[in-house]
């Protein structure tokens, strides 16, 4: 006789597996508690897209009737005689080009808006007209002197009927204006209706021009806004085109 846990078991019985299973059988111990998986972690969010690159290329810088062209001392208008298509008046004897002029009555609305008082002094200027007031120039200060205040007729922004001289806060078409409340919010906000100040202080290498706060060439709102937000002072630099100090020799 055996003696087993939970009483004994006799031979024949020993015989019988069932018998003996059955005589040795313990109550079985619970499986050991399985923690639940945790859920996979969900996937990172992409990262934002970034907004895609400004295309410098877009429009024409060499056309005249490109509100981008780019007019210096080494770029002149092709032709030199090039007059605007869609010249419209914009008072007081004025023209410009029908989008500049949509922009600046839009420009002089948010200004009125902000308490200032931006005019209008000077607007299209065709190549006939340049020609007198770049030899009244030069008759007063010498070539050399003229060609930092004045362009040569075919070089001038205002022969494309997108440039205009401003004024305001008891300063029209001198240095003062950068020094008005007005002159301030040209420059803070002329870029949202599509206006530079086309040749800044510190950029007469650059332009050809000197500093002259009250000259606004209009680019478009895209541009505009473009130079505003990364800092970038000219269109020479801009568009990667070389300084324009003086005019090509011949």
């Amino acid at each position: 006789m055996l003696l087993v846990s939970g009483g004994a078991v006799t031979a024949s019985e020993l015989l019988d597996p069932r018998s003996f299973a059955d005589a040795v059988a313990v109550s079985p111990t619970e499986a050991p508690a399985v923690a639940p998986s945790a859920p996979p972690a969900p996937d990172p969010p992409p990262p934002p897209a970034l907004p895609p690159a400004f295309d410098r290329g877009q429009r024409s810088i060499d056309d005249p009737a490109s509100t981008w062209v780019v007019v210096n001392k080494l770029r002149p208008l092709q032709p030199l005689d090039h007059a605007p298509a869609d010249l419209v008046d914009i008072g007081g004897g004025m023209q410009l080009r029908a989008e500049a002029a949509r922009a600046v009555a839009a420009l002089r609305a948010e200004a009125a808006a902000a308490g200032l008082d931006v005019e209008v002094q000077s607007a299209y200027r065709s190549f006939e007209y340049q020609q007198g007031l770049f030899g009244n120039s030069a008759a007063r200060f010498g070539v050399a002197g003229a060609e930092l205040r004045s362009a040569r007729p075919g070089f001038s922004e205002h022969q494309t009927g997108l440039a205009v001289d401003v004024g305001g806060g008891g300063c029209d078409i001198e240095r003062c204006f950068g020094d008005t409340a007005e002159g301030r919010w040209v420059v803070a906000n002329a870029h949202r209706t599509g206006f530079v100040v086309r040749y800044p202080a510190g950029s007469e290498q650059v332009t050809g021009y000197q500093y002259e706060p009250w000259h606004l060439r209009y680019v478009g709102p895209e541009l505009a806004t473009e130079l505003h937000d990364t800092g970038v002072a000219t269109l020479e630099e801009f568009f990667g085109l070389p300084p324009a100090p003086q005019y090509a020799a011949g």
